[in-house]
């Protein structure tokens, strides 16, 4: 009986441990997802991140989640040519369908002229929550914490002549299922 008793207990731990890592990864996947949305300014995408009734504070001026994918990509479009979030250090803490996170993001931005790229260094906060077992961003808060500009002209350079490179829509080469190598795609 006492045998038993033990192999219930290490099964219930087990359980335990491998839905807290699948909540990790299910998290990690709403912030990385949501990243790549804007990105490819899909705001079906980054709106698929949100609950409704969340926001997102962007800068000064928190934005309804259900505006901020749009919001995000105007914005986006008339300040940079293009523009990458590159996520970092994650950290996350679970207390049943509620998660705190924190993400760190380097930004790039490149200008329209092509010739100057900014990197801008931040954080991510989000409270995350799960509904019907479904993770997504309630809130979010985003910091600027660091930031560079350079010259970006090696983009136009013997070197790089050639190489793929993203477009902000569902023409980018992520979308195309399978993958063609040396098929079409935009170029430098």
């Amino acid at each position: 009986m006492k045998a038993m008793a033990h192999v219930e207990d290490d099964f219930e731990k087990l359980k335990a441990e491998v839905r807290l890592l699948r909540d990790r990864q299910e998290i990690l996947d709403v912030i990385v997802r949501e990243s790549r949305g804007r990105d490819r300014h899909d705001a079906e995408l980054t709106a698929s991140c949100y609950w409704p009734e969340g926001a997102d504070e962007h800068g000064p001026v928190p934005f309804p989640a259900t505006e901020y994918p749009e919001k995000a990509n105007l914005g986006h479009a008339a300040a940079f040519a293009m523009n990458q979030h590159n996520l970092a250090n994650h950290t996350c803490e679970i207390d049943g369908d509620t998660a705190f996170c924190e993400t760190y993001v380097v930004g790039t931005m490149l200008s329209h002229d092509g010739l100057t790229c900014t990197l801008a260094a931040g954080r991510y906060m989000d409270q995350m929550e799960r509904r019907n077992g479904e993770w997504r961003i309630l809130w979010r808060r985003t910091t600027v914490e660091t930031a560079m500009q350079g010259d970006a002209s090696w983009l136009h350079s013997p070197p790089v002549k050639g190489f793929l490179k993203g477009t902000r829509d569902r023409s980018d080469l992520s979308y195309a299922r399978p993958y063609e190598i040396g098929g079409p795609g935009a170029r430098w």
